[in-house]
């Protein structure tokens, strides 16, 4: 099946409500032309420098989302252009962030990366920490990032039922913050979990971005 129609399958089996980030990972630029010239305009990138060596080589109408780890000294890279970052797990990083935007005169949105899955490897803030930043008058001073969800990513596993039970967790904890810090900021309304092997699950236990890119490019190709 061809790229265009594998992506269309996807937006077929999704409600307009979710929105799809396209993981392009590894991928060279003219394969993800191909998803372009769909009209599909929102992408992700895992790594700093292949983020902003795709957004030189692409069409700048393209919106760019940072989906994997960011260190904070690589943040002035795609602090001009990034429209999300879906991997926030320190107040070290927010700060960093903040700052880069405002030399760039703009708010930048951010999501919180929450740690739901069993593996030692994932990257994330775990309920309590993510708790204590809310909590730090410091976040206060911070004018120009906006928090506006939370990001997980379950474990990769054949358990559906333990995946199930990680997105639901993410969505209670999601739901917990909504209103007990964010009841007055209506931009507080993304909850980013689903990949290509547990999209159904996650839309089912509320996603409302997705991020997928083997099922639309096939396997990744690796270096």
């Amino acid at each position: 099946m061809a790229i265009a129609d594998k992506l269309q399958h996807i937006k077929n089996s999704i409600p307009e409500s979710v929105k799809l980030v396209v993981i392009t990972k590894t991928q060279p630029a003219d394969t993800i032309m191909k998803v372009y010239e769909t009209g599909h305009r929102v992408f992700g990138e895992n790594k700093v420098q292949e983020l902003v060596n795709k957004y030189e080589q692409l069409p700048r109408d393209m919106e760019w989302h940072m989906v994997g780890h960011l260190q904070s000294n690589k943040v002035k890279y795609i602090a001009p252009f990034v429209h999300l970052v879906h991997s926030v797990d320190s107040m070290k990083l927010l700060r960093v962030i903040d700052q880069e935007g405002l030399k760039n005169h703009k708010v930048i949105s951010c999501l919180l990366q929450i740690k739901i899955a069993r593996e030692k490897t994932k990257y994330g803030l775990s309920e309590h920490e993510a708790v204590s930043l809310l909590e730090d008058q410091k976040i206060r001073e911070l004018k120009n990032i906006k928090i506006t969800g939370l990001m997980g990513m379950a474990t990769y596993t054949s358990d559906l039922e333990l995946v199930r039970s990680e997105f639901r967790n993410l969505n209670t904890i999601f739901n917990m913050f909504q209103k007990k810090y964010f009841n007055e900021s209506p931009e507080f309304k993304e909850l980013s979990m689903g990949m290509s092997h547990d999209y159904p699950i996650a839309i089912e236990e509320g996603a409302t971005y997705i991020r997928i890119g083997t099922s639309i490019f096939g396997e990744r190709i690796t270096k």
